[in-house]
């Protein structure tokens, strides 16, 4: 019997093959990984510095445990070449593995800024398990209190600038918007971020970019950060987390539809039968507004994860896209957002209050529905409030 067969082991590869484990224990199961198939938690990659995790501590299973849970194959370190979509094959670097159904869940790969000088190739980023281990060792090789330069000042860049913070690191957070998270949350609490991370000690280069990345020639080395608006400084290490893109080269290369992401139906279906995508990588179709958004969210990898397995069983299911809150682990200053979509944002508007000292901010598209919202420091009772107003 030809496997189930999915590509990748991160969030959204193992939820999907949990979720249909739970509906189908015996069609073989097949997982194909680029790195050592450990299972941990993503999201925890941007807080765990003031934790004083490692990488060892965040990875909850290796891929022998998870194989016998799932009871799955799972091959490690395969570099994905291409999907013979017509035959059902994945051509990888250690040979061609047949399968009944495919399942992509290749996530997103981080965004290069076009950086110029001779120390731009040593900018680090984080994006798996891996990349958080060179990062550690990095910083705590520099020790206690290491001057960071941070690219991005988004929704990671913002957690990663708190964590660092919060694990004793001098933090300077260069972007090119007036305030953090300037592009999803309105601007009271855009300001409410950036007084309480400035009150930890971050300072904040707004309003520019970085230009260069140099060593810095000196015998205690460091690089020289040149920004956009004439500034400069020194650093021990620098960070990018200017944000990340779905991978589309497996898709691209075998001819599976992309746009912005891998493009899928309201059932997570790909334009080839027996292909699905989910997590990062997937363009969604929310079948209710007509959108196709992208949704590099945990509720979604749940929801589609759910929907697809389903489906891959026989019982064609719908995903349901309907709004979570994401919740921004900024301790600093927690924030709950739902942010609103792109195609309504331009045409509405943000109406502001405060609440028992939390500011709170409601989106309102042209019709004068709510279609969003955004509270700082974000507390239960009053998010759920929230969540039951939207249109």
């Amino acid at each position: 019997m030809k496997p189930l067969a999915i590509i990748g082991s991160g969030m959204a590869g193992y939820t999907l093959a949990r979720e249909f484990r739970k509906l189908d224990t015996t069609t073989p199961l097949l997982i194909l990984t680029a790195d050592n198939g450990g299972f941990y938690a993503k999201p925890m990659l941007s807080n765990a510095f003031a934790q004083k995790k490692t990488a060892a501590q965040l990875q909850n299973q290796n891929a022998e445990q998870m194989a016998q849970q799932l009871n799955a194959t799972i091959m490690q370190n395969v570099h994905v070449e291409r999907i013979d979509t017509d035959n059902q094959q994945v051509h990888t670097s250690k040979g061609v593995f047949d399968y009944a159904k495919l399942v992509l869940a290749v996530g997103a790969q981080p965004i290069r800024l076009p950086l110029a000088g001779n120390a731009a190739d040593q900018v680090l980023s984080v994006n798996n398990l891996a990349d958080y281990a060179i990062l550690r060792e990095k910083l705590d090789g520099i020790g206690k209190s290491a001057r960071v330069t941070l690219l991005g000042a988004g929704l990671i860049g913002s957690e990663f600038a708190d964590d660092f913070s919060g694990a004793g690191h001098q933090v300077t957070v260069v972007d090119p918007n007036a305030n953090p998270m300037a592009a999803i949350v309105p601007q009271p609490i855009c300001k409410a971020l950036q007084q309480a991370l400035e009150a930890k000690g971050v300072k904040f280069e707004m309003s520019t970019t970085a230009l260069e990345v140099n060593h810095t020639g000196t015998a205690s080395g460091g690089f020289e950060v040149k920004l956009g608006n004439g500034n400069s400084h020194t650093a021990d290490l620098v960070f990018s987390a200017v944000g990340l893109r779905p991978d589309l080269r497996v898709a691209q290369a075998s001819g599976i539809a992309t746009e912005r992401g891998i493009l899928v139906d309201t059932t997570g279906q790909t334009n080839v039968a027996d292909v699905y995508a989910l997590g990062d990588c997937a363009q969604y179709t929310n079948a209710v507004e007509g959108t196709r958004p992208v949704l590099p969210f945990i509720a979604p990898i749940m929801s589609a994860a759910r929907a697809i397995a389903r489906s891959l069983t026989g019982e064609i299911t719908q995903i349901d896209l309907k709004a979570t809150p994401v919740i921004v682990k900024t301790p600093s200053c927690s924030i709950a957002l739902i942010a609103p979509a792109p195609h309504i944002s331009a045409a509405g508007r943000w109406e502001h209050e405060d609440i028992g000292g939390i500011n709170v901010s409601r989106f309102f598209d042209a019709q004068n529905q709510m279609k969003g919202f955004a509270l700082a420091p974000q507390e239960a009772k009053l998010r759920n409030s929230l969540l039951a107003e939207l249109g």
